[in-house]
């Protein structure tokens, strides 16, 4: 058991860190998402290399949650393990695809290419600004909706946490997976209110499950099934 006790906590530490990096790393960004002028004006550069630091931590931190996780849960399903670890993977890969966008308007603004008027610099800044917005609905989104459902159905079988809490998960990824559909079909929009509201489960979901982990450790359970 002490493997086992040591991989819930490490997984439970990782989720905590996905929590705070990804709060702080929006947060940081902001001058690069809403200043529009911002790649022609004085910058906020050290701001938003901060942020990138932050995601780059959380990028990490993702895929930490799937590694420490996977030793326990292969057990119960070899399949369901890798599937996870596989599509935590692809969440971190998306989030550094937004990471380099928002770095490539850093660039811009210190080192604008030659004979480029402030027009075309906005131009481009605006469209490295939507590529980082698509991928965040995307990875933290779509990615995390599908991964949620898969972690949290493979714990409710094993019962390795309490069943309110794997059920927790599964209500939350389907709910933030449904809302990522209505955002990309224009229904409303990512940073809104029903976004946020359909964020909520799986950011209770998360927290409850690293507040288990980290505290009492995985359940004892039966066979391990294929």
């Amino acid at each position: 058991m002490a493997p086992a006790r040591t991989s819930a906590r490490a997984a439970g530490a990782c989720y905590l860190v996905t929590h705070v990096t990804s709060i702080a790393g929006l947060a940081l960004y902001a001058p690069v998402l809403h200043d529009s002028d911002y790649v022609v004006g004085t910058g906020s550069d050290t701001r938003v290399l901060l942020g990138a630091l932050c995601e780059v931590l959380l990028a990490l931190s993702v895929v930490g949650t799937a590694v420490a996780l996977f030793p326990v849960v292969r057990r119960h399903s070899r399949a369901g393990a890798a599937g996870y670890l596989g599509l935590r993977t692809l969440e971190a890969a998306v989030i550094c695809v937004g990471i380099v966008s928002l770095l490539a308007v850093v660039t811009l603004r210190q080192d604008p290419p030659g004979g480029a008027d402030s027009v075309s610099l906005r131009t481009v800044a605006r469209g490295l600004v939507a590529v980082h917005d698509w991928t965040f609905l995307v990875g933290p989104n779509f990615v995390l909706g599908a991964n949620t459902v898969l972690l949290a159905w493979l714990l409710y079988r094993s019962r390795l946490v309490p069943r309110v809490i794997a059920g927790l998960g599964v209500a939350g990824g389907v709910l933030i997976f449904g809302s990522a559909t209505a955002v990309l079909l224009g229904a409303y929009g990512q940073v809104s209110t029903w976004g946020g509201l359909a964020a909520v489960p799986v950011f209770a979901w998360e927290l409850a499950l690293a507040g288990w982990l980290l505290v009492k450790g995985f359940r004892p359970s039966g066979g391990a099934g294929q």
